[in-house]
């Protein structure tokens, strides 16, 4: 495998670079074949802890490695909706989609593999059944697919924007008029990798609509539909805004809520989502209440001084 390092990976440990661009192996498992001379940095051998500066000519050649595959985990789910093609979960905030990042078990995966006898396997075996995704601490309604017809059904659903998404969020500040769009692409940032951007023209075509439910001087309690599924998407729409998601340090919420304890989350739900069931085309409408944490919070954060 050949790899050019880009400016933003200067600063990098080779490991970590080779891990970025090849994720279905562990970083473990890259440092030990880089000892093996199985790795070099403009034709010269290199070590996992050599520092990229930009540009290098890196060629890697990975061993022998046993594949990787979720286990059945039992863990308690909500399931919402289900037919013979797909069901409806209400992820619970905290529980990561699948595998990655260090995070082996304890995932939606593992859950979905002890609850389901039959999961897709289009995304892999490290995603089965996994049509889209939501963040980590997001929570609400994230749809399954029981078998690989059902899969790409969805899947054309979700890139022929088919698929209505409706989220529920509260947002710093008054934000007008009382509805609008945001229309920005969105790209990784180049400096901080860890976030999105509106920033980059090359982005990739994104937009959002917001509506207020209530509001008062420090908060708005918002419906937003989302119309493309870009990552952080909604945040860093809002964000671009000066309306940073309540809770969301990553993207220049106030790391206070003043009266309101450290909920260890932001406020993104998942409220509705509407699709074409692939058995028969019939609309299906699958919904989520608001979870009780996030109803205290937004008790606490409006009050009785609301102006919807």
């Amino acid at each position: 495998m050949n790899f050019v390092s880009d400016p933003v990976d200067r600063g990098k440990r080779l490991d970590q670079f080779l891990h970025d661009r090849l994720p279905q192996f562990t970083r473990s498992r890259i440092q030990t074949w880089i000892k093996e001379a199985r790795a070099f940095i403009d034709g010269k051998p290199a070590r996992p802890s050599t520092t990229i500066r930009g540009g290098e000519r890196i060629s890697f050649e990975p061993g022998t490695a046993p594949l990787l595959k979720a286990e059945p985990e039992d863990i308690p789910l909500r399931i919402l909706y289900e037919d013979g093609d797909v069901a409806a979960i209400d992820k619970p905030a905290g529980m990561v989609v699948h595998a990655g990042a260090g995070i082996h078990s304890g995932t939606l995966v593992n859950a979905l593999l002890h609850h389901f006898a039959s999961l897709s396997n289009t995304a892999g075996d490290l995603r089965p059944g996994i049509v889209h995704r939501l963040d980590r601490f997001t929570s609400g309604v994230l749809l399954i697919a029981k078998h690989d017809a059902a899969h790409q059904a969805l899947a054309v659903q979700f890139a022929t924007r088919q698929v209505e998404k409706v989220y529920l969020t509260l947002v710093h500040g008054r934000i007008t008029p009382d509805r609008g769009r945001i229309d920005k692409p969105i790209a990784r940032d180049p400096v901080h990798r860890a976030r999105m951007t509106t920033r980059v023209p090359t982005g990739r075509k994104a937009w959002s609509d917001w509506r207020v439910l209530a509001q008062n001087d420090r908060f708005s309690f918002l419906e937003v539909r989302i119309g493309t599924g870009r990552t952080h998407q909604i945040r860093v729409h809002l964000a671009s805004l000066g309306h940073p998601v309540a809770g969301d340090r990553l993207y220049g919420a106030k790391p206070k809520l003043e009266v309101l304890p450290d909920p260890g989350r932001f406020f993104l739900h998942s409220y509705r989502t509407s699709f074409a069931r692939p058995s028969d085309g019939e609309r299906v409408t699958v919904t989520s209440d608001l979870p009780g944490d996030l109803i205290q919070w937004k008790a606490i954060a409006l009050g009785d001084n609301v102006d919807k």
